[in-house]
């Protein structure tokens, strides 16, 4: 029988990280993501692991780099202006291919903003954020039993495939409580193979570098162009994505997160109206389900982005259609929350115009 505990959404994350393995975390302090170091300090030592409450977040990233190129399972946390710190320690980590697993816990903004939840770091986010060509595996949960079951996936690309992963949530999924139903058995970290490339004691083995550079003539442009390869693997294999009532109908509700719960409220109000509305929620927001996307628009009429931000995902949206089906926007930024009632009366808008090119409703 699967076990179900209930438990608020950062608290999930950070127990979910830990089922999936991890045992070393470093953090520092920002809302709303202040329960996941805050846990990670008390349930960290009851399994062995390391918790350190580092005094930046600059220095946790740091420590997180170091940690992961041991080939240890770790993590920090942060939020939107605590990521903007950590993101040259991320280009660091994304440079020498390791696997560290980091949480945002996205706050209104830009600048300090408020601590409520928003979704202005799908940019940051899913075009790596720091400098120099590299990509991060996204994950973009929209309930709680979600946020402690990513993790597990997150561990898995990244080892996999040698890259940072992140899940992307808000401050609203953050303080959330609802049931948490754990799918993955618990990973004892003892149990998994020494990664080939980690390092530690040597014991008569070659030796093995970690490194982000390499002044070679050239050098540079072979590293990155062999990390290529491995994204175009995972963008192969590794697209997630749900649909809801997408048979029929002729307009395709496009979210994620917290924006994603609003949308299916929004989709049963217009579906009561008599209008034939769906939702395509991506998981992955990077890699983005382009694929799917473009097939939908072979009998979706037309496609209408919600976002708690000025726009952004909108752009991934845009750009794997190209122009095959009109894309539509309803956004509200500044941490301010979206309403069912809100979509669905942009929804009749656009169905009763028949608008055909790219629009923010309001």
């Amino acid at each position: 029988m699967a076990e179900k505990k209930l438990m608020k959404g950062n608290e999930a994350l950070a127990e979910g990280a830990i089922r999936a393995g991890c045992r070393f975390f470093a953090g520092y302090p920002i809302t709303p993501q202040n329960e996941i170091p805050e846990y990670m300090s008390w349930r960290m030592p009851q399994v062995g692991g390391a918790f350190v409450q580092a005094e930046s977040e600059v220095s946790a990233i740091n420590m997180i780099y170091g940690a992961g190129a041991t080939g240890v399972r770790c993590m920090t946390s942060s939020s939107s202006p605590g990521i903007s710190l950590k993101q040259e320690g991320i280009s660091y980590c994304a440079g020498a291919d390791l696997p560290v697993f980091i949480g945002n816990v996205m706050r209104g903004g830009p600048g300090l903003g408020n601590i409520a939840g928003a979704q202005g770091d799908y940019w940051q986010a899913t075009r790596g954020g720091g400098h120099g060509d590299y990509r991060t595996f996204v994950m973009a949960p929209n309930c709680v039993t979600e946020l402690g079951n990513f993790p597990h996936k997150c561990f898995e690309v990244s080892f996999k495939y040698r890259i940072p992963s992140m899940v992307l949530t808000d401050g609203l999924l953050g303080q959330m409580m609802e049931p948490v139903d754990f799918k993955h058995p618990e990973i004892d970290p003892k149990s998994l193979p020494e990664p080939d490339w980690a390092l530690g004691v040597a014991r008569g083995r070659g030796k093995r570098i970690v490194k982000s550079y390499d002044l070679k003539e050239g050098g540079v442009e072979i590293m990155v162009n062999e990390r290529v390869k491995r994204y175009q693997r995972i963008e192969a294999s590794e697209v997630m994505y749900e649909e809801k009532m997408l048979e029929d109908a002729e307009v395709a509700l496009v979210a994620y997160g917290i924006s994603a719960r609003v949308s299916v409220a929004a989709m049963k109000m217009a579906r009561e109206k008599g209008l034939k509305v769906g939702l395509f929620r991506p998981i992955t927001l990077w890699p983005f389900p382009k694929a799917r996307l473009v097939e939908l628009s072979a009998r979706i009429k037309s496609f209408v982005v919600v976002e708690m931000s000025l726009g952004q995902m909108v752009e991934d949206v845009l750009l794997s259609l190209n122009g095959r089906a009109p894309v539509h926007l309803y956004a509200k930024p500044g941490a301010s929350l979206i309403t069912a009632e809100e979509v669905c009366a942009a929804l009749e808008k656009i169905m009763k115009k028949g608008a055909k090119e790219y629009a923010a409703v309001k």
